[in-house]
């Protein structure tokens, strides 16, 4: 959730982890709410999104690290790298792919979408077949007024799957230098070009229509007013863990 004038001790607005399985093939996502009240090693119970700012906040680069550290003490499960893309980021890799297309299932109506000096302003985007440009592919993926978080969650998982799209026919190929430099010139990542082109074959065996999509539910977690009056999701472990075994059992 970081604005251009900002540095990087911010929340994290989206967590979504990945899991790539070359014998499989496999390559599926889960997305976790950003309310999840956890435990943020050495900062205590907390929403998961805090864990990227007390980390970023404690040393420069300290945000992914705690991160994925809070995720894989809490779900169980190794993590072994990390993508921390922000606001412009996202923008410019839709952009270089030229657009991407999106069937927008209900249309979305936000009168208070949040802009980058801090303000809101209204924005509309029609149900139905959508070409989307970086900008508008980001107020999809980031209004939650009139919605919820978890409604959230499949508009973006939406929003992965129809890059992958793109970026898997062949008609956009030529693009691949303006999407590579794009993301050489916006995200942050310990993936090398290496681990990329490692992991580009199992996507394409996969497919976009392949990936496998799933979320922490609202039927995994339980709202909670904290004493200090913050509205929060606890999880529901018994729900959640057998998900996980799901998502990391080749």
């Amino acid at each position: 959730d970081r604005r251009p004038s900002e540095g990087y001790v911010v929340r994290s607005d989206t967590m979504m982890l990945v899991t790539v399985y070359p014998p499989g093939p496999r390559v599926a996502l889960l997305s976790i709410p950003r309310d999840l009240y956890v435990n943020v090693p050495g900062y205590g119970e907390n929403r998961i999104n805090t864990a990227h700012f007390w980390g970023e906040n404690a040393a420069p680069g300290g945000g992914p690290a705690l991160a994925m550290q809070t995720v894989a003490q809490n779900l169980g499960v190794p993590l072994h790298h990390y993508v921390r893309v922000d606001f412009a980021a996202f923008r410019a890799i839709v952009d270089a792919a030229g657009g991407i297309d999106v069937v927008v299932e209900q249309p979305v109506v936000d009168d208070a979408y949040p802009t980058d000096d801090y303000g809101v302003m209204r924005i509309e985007i029609p149900a139905g077949p959508q070409h989307m440009d970086g900008e508008t592919a980001l107020r999809y993926a980031r209004s939650r007024h009139g919605s919820s978080d978890f409604e959230r969650a499949e508009r973006q998982q939406q929003i992965v799957t129809a890059l992958a799209r793109r970026l898997l026919d062949p008609a956009a190929w030529p693009r691949l230098p303006l999407v590579y430099a794009a993301v050489v010139d916006h995200v942050d990542t310990d993936l090398t070009l290496g681990d990329l082109l490692l992991l580009a074959p199992t996507l394409l065996r996969v497919g976009a229509e392949g990936i496998e999509r799933y979320a922490i539910t609202r039927e995994m977690t339980e709202p909670l007013t904290t004493d200090s009056g913050a509205a929060v999701l606890l999880p529901r472990w018994e729900a959640i863990h057998p998900l996980i075994q799901e998502l990391f059992t080749p």
